[in-house]
């Protein structure tokens, strides 16, 4: 049972209840049984490690203390009872053993310099943990034990580690920071919560390396390797980073090994690589560790483990366009994190939308049943919105959407980065959708359909879908029009080419109302009936002309021959 599992806690009353009943027990003890000397013995024995007990959960209540007058006086009383617990259990084992009551003195001395930031008596401190650890006289301590307290204590100095770095920048900008009598600051004097995390870290490492630690312990070696590797990470220590990766990968060898063990471990360290070369953008190593990642069988990873390179892969496929396989990856992503129950999965599931539309598909992301339930989540409702507006191609619900919630959706740095791309897309789809059943339309037309942008961005959109061959026609840039090519087959009939052929139906918002704009194309019996009728006008036009003037010079010249 570890003590940072349970506290004890004493009250006066208790205590002189618990004596009480203790003097009693003794003197009926006394008066019915004769004991032999080794009885006794063992008796004393008993005793001892009642009292060190005792000792060590007294001092670990003056360490919790603090609404005393005198909290450092307490401190300084708890400090002095757990090193009296730590001589009364080396004397108690004898021959200078030390049992599991030193290691959590040891622990909870640890705790106490680091609340009081004393960084360089850590140090000492925690090289004595390891000595305790590591000796042959050290009795009691199981390697569960061992390895919780030992990560335990690699947490907190993280901890403090990410939180200097975090404040460095306000510290040294601070004037009010006091010094001492050689100029250094107060924090200075104290030591610095970096150097004491690598010193931690290197001192471990070192203990337990596999190979070459005087005590050699491969799990939590690769283990504490791991942690300090994701703090470099965090730390954007990049060069240390790439050296601790390559040990892990170097000593370990583990991409030989075909034990579940090695396979997780292999995952783990893919999942720091990704990490890295994600931050440095070195896309064509990270795909080339995603691959492998994505290869290996065998292993158990934990599913936030997985989750991790799942969205890193994601957001690699999105960087080179590939929105289909970050749409598929961003999934497998979502179900990974929700597995583990991570808060991350809120975050990923608005990357998976985004992905989504950005492929243009035609599913809602929100239809999937591991998706269903987050559909009304606060973090996520503008996200819906905003898929249900895409999908209904109503341009502008989506960019009102987008200027409502814009602190929300914009405050994420890949979402932000993905906006015009997005806004691009939907004005094509808008596009596509209104040109159809024209021959030729006007750009200020196409420029209210979409939301009232310039002529110069509708040109901009309308330029690379003739480019593609998604559509067919050329910009009439002087007098401002669109014209399509209409192309009849030698016997007039339907070539089959036109791609709304294949389509169904698709509905418009034109001056607020709903419409159905029918899907011509361009060489349909409707297109060419409204030609025939054009053309027919046109000639009208010109017969009336031609009338007009023909009358006009008769008259003419009836009134040259009265005169």
């Amino acid at each position: 049972m570890s003590d940072d599992e349970y506290s004890y806690h004493y009250s006066d009353a208790s205590d002189q209840e618990m004596d009480g009943d203790d003097n009693s027990q003794e003197e009926d003890d006394d008066e019915g049984f004769d004991y032999t000397d080794d009885e006794e013995e063992q008796e004393g024995c008993d005793d001892a490690e009642v009292n060190l007990e005792n000792e060590y959960y007294n001092a670990k209540g003056l360490r919790d203390t603090e609404d005393d007058d005198d909290p450092a006086s307490s401190i300084a009383e708890a400090h002095t009872k757990f090193e009296s617990a730590i001589a009364m259990e080396i004397n108690l084992l004898g021959d200078g053993k030390m049992g599991p009551w030193t290691f959590k003195c040891l622990k909870q001395i640890m705790k106490l310099r680091l609340r009081f930031e004393e960084y360089d008596e850590a140090k000492t401190l925690y090289a004595r943990i390891l000595d305790c650890i590591s000796s042959p006289k050290c009795e009691g301590v199981s390697p569960n034990a061992m390895e919780k307290g030992i990560n335990g204590m690699l947490d907190r100095v993280s901890a403090l580690f990410q939180g200097a770095a975090a404040t460095n920048t306000n510290v040294k900008a601070n004037a009010n920071v006091g010094t001492d009598a050689g100029g250094n600051s107060a924090a200075d004097s104290k030591g610095k919560p970096q150097d004491l995390a690598r010193h931690v870290y290197d001192s471990t490492l070192k203990l337990f390396h596999p190979r070459y630690g005087s005590c050699p312990n491969e799990r939590l070696w690769f283990k504490t390797n791991l942690k300090f590797g994701q703090l470099l990470y965090e730390n954007h220590e990049t060069y240390k980073l790439q050296d601790v990766i390559r040990d892990l990968l170097q000593t370990s060898d583990m991409s030989s090994s075909s034990s579940s063990t090695s396979k997780t471990h292999l995952m783990e360290i893919y999942a720091l690589q990704i990490q890295l070369y994600s931050r440095l953008k070195d896309n064509a190593k990270l795909r080339e560790i995603f691959d492998q990642a994505m290869k290996v069988q065998g292993g158990i990873p934990h599913p936030r483990t997985l989750a991790l390179i799942q969205e890193l892969g994601g957001k690699m496929h999105m960087s080179s366009g590939e929105y289909e396989a970050a749409n598929t990856t961003f999934y497998q992503a979502f179900k990974s994190y929700d597995e583990a129950g991570d808060i991350a999965r809120l975050r990923c599931l608005k990357y998976l939308v985004l992905a989504s539309m950005l492929h243009a598909s035609s599913i809602n992301p929100f239809d999937s049943q591991e998706v269903r339930p987050y559909r009304k989540d606060p973090e996520i409702v503008a996200m819906t919105n905003l898929v249900d507006a895409f999908h209904n191609n109503d341009i502008g619900n989506f960019e009102g959407i987008l200027k409502k919630n814009w602190r929300n959706i914009m405050n994420d740095e890949f979402i932000a980065e993905y906006i015009p791309d997005l806004l691009k897309t939907i004005r094509t789809q808008v596009l596509l959708q209104v040109v159809k059943p024209y021959t030729r339309i006007s750009l200020a037309a196409l420029s209210k359909e979409l939301n009232g942008i310039s002529i110069k961005d509708v040109e901009n959109l309308l330029v690379p879908l003739i480019l593609d061959g998604k559509l067919e026609g050329r910009i009439d840039q002087v007098n401002g029009f669109m014209i399509k090519t209409v192309n009849l087959d030698p016997a007039g009939e339907d070539d089959g080419s036109d791609e709304a052929d294949s389509s169904n139906e698709m509905n418009v918002a034109i001056n607020n109302k709903e419409s159905k704009i029918p899907q011509w194309g361009s060489n349909t019996v409707s297109v060419r009936t409204c030609d025939a009728i054009e053309y027919l006008m046109s000639e009208l036009d010109a017969l009336t002309v031609a009338v007009a003037s023909s009358v006009g010079t008769v008259q003419n010249e009836t009134e040259s021959i009265r005169r």
